[in-house]
């Protein structure tokens, strides 16, 4: 308090004198105000040595010498410290989620398919509950509601309940279909294992099942609540589109996207194709490489890249910048088109995932097979091709179909806009067939680049498991499909207790990175949004605007 007075003391004093001096005679020589400024700095030391008590830490200290050692840091023997804690946190989650993973294996091999379900026969909670229409008859589907009861959880900083695990169905999948009723009733079982895995690890975070259908059973239930309450607002979340689920579900791939850029696709056409590359694109990683050319009478990369370049934020982001820019002349010719695409699919002098290899084409529709650059580039069937279909129009399939079925691929229509993310997805499930047919060798936890929780979490990073479907066909052949991904959650608060910055210097700080290059830790690390809004206004507006207007663009 002392040092406090004598502080403000100074000051006055110096302002006193200041403005007496300015007031009642010449200004003040530089040895007077040197002498001030010299009294005044006095005083400060006075005031920090007398308040922040340095020379009572200082006798301490040499009171007690040989209680301490000083001693300098071994920066490397931090750095082990601090990966070896992380990789222990790392191992016992995967812990959780290899038995996840088996558990829903073991679970789906002995469901028995049921054609039909009686009311109440399938019970769990639709997280969506609080955006249905309250009206809603509950047992309208086979099924029956549960109404847990939520407590304000700090560690979520939402309300959660431990007793149950929560059902999150996309929008544009019926939720009474037969394969839906079909998955909720073998997945009720994961919410016991999901309990015993909290029992053994409480520090758990979210733990998620995303079915290949769309459906998410997570753990622990949490309302999937439209905070904003906007009216006529459409839930667009899908499981498949997560960056967790993408990058478990299929091994990673080189994919080229040619686009059919000839005169007969211009109109709403075009604007399809345009939304349906962006989707694609969508549905790609980071470890994944890929490029985008368009083709009619010649064919050209429509983005500054020449090359298959890494599946990354900022790279998708150009591709989809120049997707906008695509017009439409010319005439077409699928010849120019597949071989621009084989030149720059089969370059090795580039990086690449050098895993699948494909192409994706978009199109109306023509009369040519191209069977000769097939057979020049592909005889050996190791690109696979898949065929998109675009619009409505009256043209031969016939074509693109054959293009699809000779090269290990499969043909898609999409007529409208309502197709384009079921379509722009379903090549993952064919994909994940070698990893299936691989077993056990094709079954490693992979750990994602950070993003952004869809619950709020904040930032994560999440651990990813395929689960395969293990039952048989009917002539015996060993089923291929890939039933979802398991996923579960670290937050990166977690990771940072595991780095704390009092045991470097006061300017020192750790920082992590992954193999693909992003920022894991850092200081200087934060989202830019605080949350994910997956709630966008009715798509009546947007569809009705693609049909009459010519100017909408996409």
């Amino acid at each position: 308090m002392a040092a406090g007075w004598l502080l403000v003391f100074s000051l006055t004093l110096f302002q006193s004198l200041v403005m007496n001096h300015s007031s009642e005679g010449p200004f003040p020589s530089a040895t007077t105000i040197k002498s001030w400024v010299d009294k005044m700095q006095e005083d400060l030391v006075t005031l920090a040595r007398t308040a922040s008590g340095v020379d009572q830490l200082a006798a301490i200290y040499l009171k007690n010498r040989d209680l301490y050692t000083v001693e300098a840091n071994n920066p490397r023997q931090l750095v082990e410290i601090a990966a070896r804690d992380i990789e222990k946190l790392l191992s016992n989650r995967s812990k959780a989620l290899v038995r996840l993973a088996k558990e829903a294996e073991k679970y789906q091999a002995s469901h028995q398919w049921r054609d039909e379900f009686g009311n109440n026969d399938i019970i769990y909670y639709n997280a969506k509950d609080d955006q249905n229409d309250p009206e809603k008859n509950d047992t309208e589907s086979g099924s029956q509601r549960i109404r847990p009861v939520f407590e304000e959880d700090p560690v979520f900083r939402r309300q959660t309940s431990y007793q149950h695990a929560a059902v999150h169905i996309p929008t544009d999948i019926y939720e009474g279909s037969t394969i839906v009723l079909n998955e909720l009733n073998w997945t009720a079982a994961l919410d016991d294992v999901f309990k015993r895995n909290r029992e053994e690890d409480p520090t758990l975070l979210w733990q998620v099942f995303g079915s290949a259908t769309g459906l998410a059973r997570y753990y622990p239930a949490s309302p999937w609540v439209d905070k904003s309450r906007t009216p006529n607002k459409i839930d667009l979340y899908d499981v498949r589109r997560r960056p967790w689920y993408i990058q478990g579900a299929a091994s990673p791939k080189d994919m080229l996207i040619l686009v059919d850029a000839s005169g007969s696709v211009s109109g709403l056409t075009l604007k399809l194709i345009r939304t349906s590359v962006i989707e694609m694109l969508e549905t790609l990683s980071d470890d994944d490489f890929v490029n985008v050319v368009s083709f009619n009478n010649n064919a050209q990369n429509v983005s500054c890249f020449n090359h298959l370049v890494q599946a990354n934020v900022r790279n998708k982001k150009k591709l989809k910048e120049a997707v906008y820019k695509i017009s439409a002349k010319g005439i077409t010719d699928y010849k120019k088109g597949f071989s621009y695409a084989f030149e720059q699919l089969l370059n090795h002098s580039v990086s690449r995932a050098n895993c699948n290899k494909i192409i994706m084409l978009f199109t109306d529709g023509g009369e040519e097979r191209a069977q000769e650059i097939f057979h020049k580039y592909n005889e050996d069937k190791k690109v696979r091709v898949f065929t998109f279909s675009v619009g409505q129009h009256n043209y031969d399939k016939g074509p693109i179909q054959w293009m699809a079925c000779e090269n290990k691929g499969y043909y898609y229509e999409i007529p409208s806009i309502g197709a384009i993310r079921i379509n722009t997805q379903e090549y993952l499930d064919v994909l994940g067939r070698p990893m299936v047919l691989a077993g056990e060798k094709a079954k490693q936890v992979q750990w994602t680049n950070v993003y952004l929780d869809a619950l709020e979490l904040g930032l994560v990073i999440t651990g990813t498991l395929p689960v395969f479907n293990l039952t048989k066909e009917q002539n015996g052949k060993i089923n291929q499909l890939i039933l979802g991904v398991m996923g579960v959650d670290v937050s990166l608060e977690d990771i940072k207790k595991l780095t704390p910055r009092f045991t470097l210097c006061p300017n020192g700080y750790y920082f992590a990175i992954d193999p693909n290059g992003y920022v894991l830790l850092h200081p200087n690390l934060q989202p830019k949004l605080h949350r994910l809004d997956f709630f966008t206004p009715s798509l009546f507006g947007v569809v009705h605007a693609i049909q009459t207007d010519t100017r909408t663009t996409f």
